[in-house]
């Protein structure tokens, strides 16, 4: 046999083990890939199905929340624009309480109006007294009863801030100062500490990472929060931002100046303590007194003139 059919031998039985490998792949090929693709889709061992997670979810979440929401959207379509911005504002200040919008508070305000306008108007008329007095308290306090709720969350919350604010200012230096950025030296605030001051710098650092620029986020967070002090603080930072001013120096100072303000504050108010107690004392203490050290003198005139 010649060395050219030896070749062409060769050649041959190569062909036709490459055309029968390359048949039985795309025999199975199809089947192979079509259950690696249905294999990623596959729901894990134990997985909940859609209606079983809905259903997992706590019952405000699933029915009453978006009943209110329904309610709210109408209402609001009804009332002028400005109503809802400020009740959206107070909503904000407030720390965005259960995710509630202003649509959400004025839907809450109706419901529970005629809820506790019907349970007092039969209190009411279990206890003989006016039905229609009743209805109208109920109605009344239903109905103001959750912006009272939502201005004292307010203050409270301004007020943690406030007391937070000082304490997050000092590690904010430290941080700075031992070498950290300023992003990095507000994530080691945000897992220092736990209040309504680091919960707001952990939104900021969220914005910051889905692409905000650092002023804008700094600056709505000054307006979010209502605090005068931590308004002048990120205003300062972002005028040593702007101006190339080293933000070390600039924490420092707003640390001590924010600490002067504080022992100031004290001092006023220890100044009107005095002032504070006077009413105490002529309203209790001194008719105690007046009682105690006049009363026999009293009794023993009493008889001696009869």
């Amino acid at each position: 046999m010649s060395p050219e059919a030896i070749v062409v031998g060769v050649l041959a039985a190569v062909a036709v083990f490459f055309v029968v490998v390359g048949a039985t792949s795309r025999r199975a090929s199809p089947v192979n890939l079509l259950d690696a693709r249905l294999a990623v889709y596959e729901a894990p061992e134990g997985a909940q199905t859609l209606d079983q997670i809905e259903l997992s979810r706590p019952f405000s979440e699933r029915v009453l929340r978006p009943f209110f929401d329904r309610i709210g959207r109408r209402v609001a379509a009804l009332q002028p624009r400005d109503r809802a911005q400020k009740l959206q504002v107070m909503i904000d200040l407030a720390g965005r309480p259960m995710g509630i919008n202003a649509a959400s508070l004025v839907a809450i305000q109706l419901v529970l109006a005629v809820v506790l306008a019907l349970a007092c108007l039969g209190l009411a008329v279990l206890l003989h007294l006016s039905p229609l007095l009743g209805l109208v308290f109920g109605a009344v306090f239903g109905y103001i009863g959750p912006q009272y709720l939502l201005k004292r969350t307010v203050s409270a919350r301004q007020k943690e801030i406030t007391l937070a604010l000082p304490n997050s200012l000092d590690l904010l230096c430290i941080s700075v100062e031992a070498g950290l950025g300023f992003d990095a030296a507000l994530t080691r605030v945000v897992e220092k500490f736990d209040n309504a001051l680091s919960r707001e710098f952990a939104f900021v650092l969220n914005e910051i990472r889905l692409g905000r620029p650092r002023q804008e986020a700094l600056e709505e967070l000054g307006k979010r929060s209502g605090v005068q002090e931590l308004n002048a603080f990120i205003q300062a930072l972002v005028q040593s931002d702007q101006l190339g001013v080293g933000i070390a120096r600039v924490l420092r100072i707003q640390s001590d100046e924010l600490r002067r303000r504080r022992r100031q504050k004290a001092e006023a108010k220890a100044q009107q303590a005095s002032l504070k107690m006077l009413f105490p004392m002529v309203g209790c203490i001194f008719p105690t007194l007046f009682v105690i050290l006049l009363g026999p003198a009293a009794v023993h005139l009493l008889f001696h003139v009869n």
